[in-house]
């Protein structure tokens, strides 16, 4: 004798598991975004970048000469502590399914890892963009009150281009924090490289460029970090753009392929 089953039974059977395969993928941004704020450690890190911002905003105003209390000088303030931040949220946004072993519950409630990646990176994207412009805000209102308070005259000498590179600029920093969250997947050992990788390295073609005269024509083309810093010095010219676009496909496109490879083929535990 054999048994049927009617294909109504088969597609109830079924529902749940197709259901969680189709998330869609803005809900799935919606969650890892809610991640970021949802516990204590996540809160702060993300208040940190308001409270950096207006520590930066109070320092220039108190130290900075009044000739410079322009409001290049207090974006270029608040926009220095926020490289620093942004990558390492991007990092433990990447890591925390595997250093906080979440990452069974994600990859079987979303099993396209590919897509929670995706959504990580958006997300984190999502949270640079916010803070830019939060700098943006804190340093037209650092300005106005900063000047008031000196007696100095208002001068708006941030252009649109040039607010546009260090966006840019600051993306380029976040990303390298995902590149390293997905190729090493473990926070304390991709927040040391990057930090490496941003302090260390560049010492390290600094003392090159003058010990190798050769060198300084190449620093350009191979340092990422001196590369990136013509994106918030100003709007650079073509040959920096294209040094720029090197350095990053060299130390962010290319490892970050790898670590992608890596991350959708490790395994959870």
């Amino acid at each position: 004798m054999t048994t049927t089953t009617s294909p109504t039974v088969l597609a109830a059977a079924r529902g749940p598991l197709a259901d969680l395969r189709g998330i869609a993928l803005g809900r799935v941004i919606r969650v890892e975004l809610r991640k970021m704020f949802d516990t204590r450690s996540g809160f702060w890190l993300m208040a940190s970048i308001v409270i950096l911002g207006v520590l930066a905003t109070v320092g220039t105003v108190l130290f900075a000469p009044e000739e410079e209390l322009t409001h290049n000088t207090f974006a270029a303030a608040i926009g220095f502590p926020m490289t620093i931040v942004l990558p390492i949220i991007a990092i433990l946004s990447i890591t925390g399914e595997w250093s906080q072993r979440t990452g069974l519950t994600t990859f079987t409630l979303v099993p396209h890892r590919g897509r929670v990646l995706l959504a990580k990176t958006v997300s984190s994207v999502i949270v640079g963009i916010a803070a830019m412009l939060l700098a943006l805000v804190v340093g037209v209102v650092g300005n106005v009150v900063g000047t008031a308070i000196t007696g100095t005259d208002l001068v708006w000498d941030l252009s649109v281009a040039q607010f546009g590179t260090i966006v840019v600029g600051s993306l380029l920093c976040l990303l390298t924090g995902t590149m390293l969250g997905m190729v090493i997947r473990n926070s304390p050992g991709a927040l040391v490289t990057y930090f490496v990788m941003t302090l260390v390295l560049p010492t390290v073609f600094g003392i090159l460029a003058t010990s190798q005269p050769d060198f300084v024509d190449v620093r350009p083309w191979v340092d990422a970090e001196l590369a990136r810093s013509f994106l918030f010095e100003g709007p650079p010219t073509g040959e920096q753009w294209a040094q720029v676009a090197v350095t990053a496909t060299l130390w962010l496109v290319l490892p970050a392929l790898l670590g992608l490879r890596a991350a959708l083929r490790s395994e959870v535990k």
